[in-house]
């Protein structure tokens, strides 16, 4: 796991880079959270889609559900980095148009787009 920690506007993000699957399930995801907050004080984190696994990408599991739910209920926002062009699955495209169009949790394409999601709305 790679952790760049970049200031804009007052706040500090967490950019992580993995070559290996980080979040698996909601235990793992919770680790990975307290893992980057102690490492580095962040509570904006972005994460390249490559390390979570692609269950989370299969509504019907409810793995994004109940990962993403553990981001919000500690009060981080977090911004996955990846391409989701090859997914066809309309609820799929619709809850990351939700998601978006939200304060906490974003599908983004580039590093760039996380941080400037990220830094949009100020953490409650």
């Amino acid at each position: 796991m790679n952790v760049k920690t970049i200031e804009k506007d007052h706040a500090c993000i967490a950019v992580v880079q993995s070559d290996k699957v980080m979040i698996a399930d909601v235990q793992s995801s919770l680790d990975f959270i307290a893992t980057v907050q102690y490492d580095t004080g962040c509570n904006l984190i972005a994460l390249n889609k490559e390390a979570i696994t692609e269950d989370f990408f299969r509504l019907d599991t409810r793995l994004a559900g109940d990962i993403l739910q553990k981001f919000v209920n500690y009060q981080v926002k977090f911004a996955i980095i990846g391409d989701y062009s090859h997914y066809a699955s309309k609820s799929l495209k619709d809850f990351i148009y939700e998601s978006n169009h939200g304060k906490d949790i974003f599908f983004v394409s580039t590093v760039d787009e996380a941080i400037e999601r990220l830094t949009r709305y100020p953490l409650s």
